[in-house]
């Protein structure tokens, strides 16, 4: 029998992803969306991170080293 919440994409038991990356030119803002999104972000980017809303401000000259990292470490970036 087809599931039909998986097959259309409306699962309620799928995870979504860890991160959340927006493009604003200059800057991206990196939204941590899961407990695990957050403990990467304390582990892996220096103390004195500049945020906005909640979101860690990233300089586009680093967001593709950033977002490898996290993707190597198993977490999900959209």
């Amino acid at each position: 029998m087809t599931d039909l919440f998986r097959t259309s994409g409306t699962s309620p038991t799928e995870a979504g992803p860890d991160f959340i990356v927006e493009n604003h030119g200059t800057i991206f803002l990196l939204q941590a969306l899961t407990p695990a999104a957050n403990s990467w972000i304390e582990q892996n980017l220096p103390e004195n991170r500049t945020m906005f809303g909640g979101a860690v401000v990233v300089e586009h000259r680093y967001i593709v080293d950033i977002v490898r990292g996290a993707i190597a470490d198993g977490l999900e970036v959209r």
